[in-house]
């Protein structure tokens, strides 16, 4: 029983589920790309929040003259960080497409009344 409980402990928090927060990283105004990175250590399974993702990737995408943003693909895994041969952090990269056309509202300079 002693030895079961610590392996009990290990396998329980072997598989966290961690919340992560993603970064903008790369912005590519001539195609409409906007690219958002998080990070993933060993034995964990990150996500993020995919409204606030969407919510970040669409404020770039009105900076560049688009309206919105919509997930474009899979996420993307890349090794960062190898140990051996064993993979120890993950760089993981959602990738959003601008659509859209923005329309600013014009103001006035003459007033009628």
């Amino acid at each position: 029983m002693k030895k079961t409980l610590p392996v009990a402990i290990v396998l329980l928090l072997s598989a966290c589920t961690v919340h992560r927060q993603a970064s903008v990283s790369d912005v590519d105004a001539n195609s409409g790309i906007v690219r958002l990175n998080y990070g993933e250590a060993i034995l964990q399974s990150a996500t993020t929040d995919s409204y606030v993702a969407n919510g970040m990737a669409t404020r770039q995408c009105q900076q560049m003259g688009y309206a919105t943003a919509f997930a474009y693909g899979q996420p993307e895994a890349t090794c960062t960080t190898i140990s051996g041969s064993l993979c120890l952090n993950h760089n993981i990269t959602l990738q959003y497409q601008c659509r859209g056309m923005a329309v600013t509202p014009m103001t006035s300079t003459n007033s009628y009344w």
